[in-house]
């Protein structure tokens, strides 16, 4: 089976959400998030960061997300593209 390969951080957001729309999976990650970039400032055990197939989106996306949490409007996110988008 071949997974669908995203070509803009537009198309690849409502996805990043599906995968986090429990609030305590947010929760987590951004937990998580921040931790590992704490950790990689401080450079702790020198450890490369795991590997992704959206590296980059993928570190937008925690930010956005984390963005979203604070600014209280994370929820409203998820409903927006869960309603919107028929994820496969």
């Amino acid at each position: 089976m071949s997974q669908h390969r995203f070509n803009s951080f537009e198309e690849f957001w409502p996805y990043y959400i599906a995968e986090h729309s429990q609030s305590a999976t947010r929760a987590l990650h951004a937990l998580g998030t921040t931790a590992s970039v704490a950790c990689a400032l401080t450079l702790i055990e020198k450890n490369k960061p795991a590997t992704f197939d959206y590296p980059l989106w993928s570190f937008i996306a925690d930010y956005k997300m984390i963005g979203l949490m604070v600014s209280g409007k994370m929820d409203a996110e998820v409903e927006r593209v869960l309603v919107d988008v028929e994820l496969i």
